[in-house]
């Protein structure tokens, strides 16, 4: 019986020997990952760098506290003059963290709206009570202030004071004519919270809608009792002093 010949292919695996193929995948992922460790050897000092900072991120973000909670405040919509009877309109209500309010902030717009301001607001300023006509003018003065409108002889000379400012408070009875008084200082270095020169129309802080001419000061109980009704003895004027 002849001999069967078997003739092996080129490239053919010899009798009894399996080939095993590498999936591209294989040899592509060997091949990054030896380019990375070419890489890690070349740039070690970078790489350690890299990793100490993630590290230091990382410990940063774990020791930071969480942010506070927000507390929602009244803030000037836009850039509102002294004297502005306040309407929803100017008002924005703006989240600020709870450690930034401050005594006095206004939260809702019914407590603000339709009262006047003391004094100028900035557009985004956050709006307290020591800025609005009433009991809260008087924060940060000594105990027993009282708050004493004086209605000024001269009522344009209200012009050249604004509120923060200290003047002596002057009563002269002279009339001008053949009665000669001595001028007499009633209250020394009084601060100045609000007046009529500001634009104030609606005097619902005062009472009266008659404000012109009108200033208030912050005066101590003496001090008050002697400003009380002293236009109906002279007339009233004030020096601007400094501090």
């Amino acid at each position: 019986m002849p001999a069967t010949l078997f003739q092996r292919s080129r490239g053919s695996a010899p009798p009894g020997r399996q080939v095993r193929r590498q999936h591209p995948s294989t040899r592509t992922g060997r091949r990054r990952s030896h380019a990375l460790s070419s890489w890690l050897s070349r740039n070690r000092r970078l790489a350690i760098a890299l990793l100490l900072c993630v590290a230091a991120g990382i410990t940063v973000h774990q020791l930071t506290p969480p942010p506070a909670d927000s507390v929602t405040v009244l803030a000037a919509a836009r850039d509102l003059p002294a004297g502005t009877a306040l309407a929803e309109a100017d008002l924005v209500a703006t989240p600020v963290p709870q450690q930034l309010v401050t005594a006095g902030s206004v939260a809702g717009p019914s407590q603000a709206t339709g009262k006047q301001l003391a004094a100028p607001l900035r557009k985004g300023q956050l709006l307290t009570d020591a800025q609005l006509l009433g009991p809260g003018l008087l924060t940060g003065t000594p105990a027993g202030s009282a708050a004493v409108p004086l209605r000024m002889a001269d009522p344009s000379s209200i012009q050249l004071v604004s509120p923060g400012q200290l003047v002596n408070v002057v009563l002269t009875g002279a009339n001008g004519y053949d009665q000669q008084s001595p001028s007499e200082v009633l209250a020394s270095s009084v601060p100045v919270l609000w007046t009529s020169g500001q634009g104030g129309q609606t005097g619902q802080w005062l009472g009266t809608g008659e404000t012109e001419g009108l200033i208030v000061v912050a005066a101590s109980p003496d001090q008050a009792a002697r400003l009380a009704g002293a236009s109906t003895q002279g007339k009233l004027f004030f020096v601007l002093v400094g501090p």
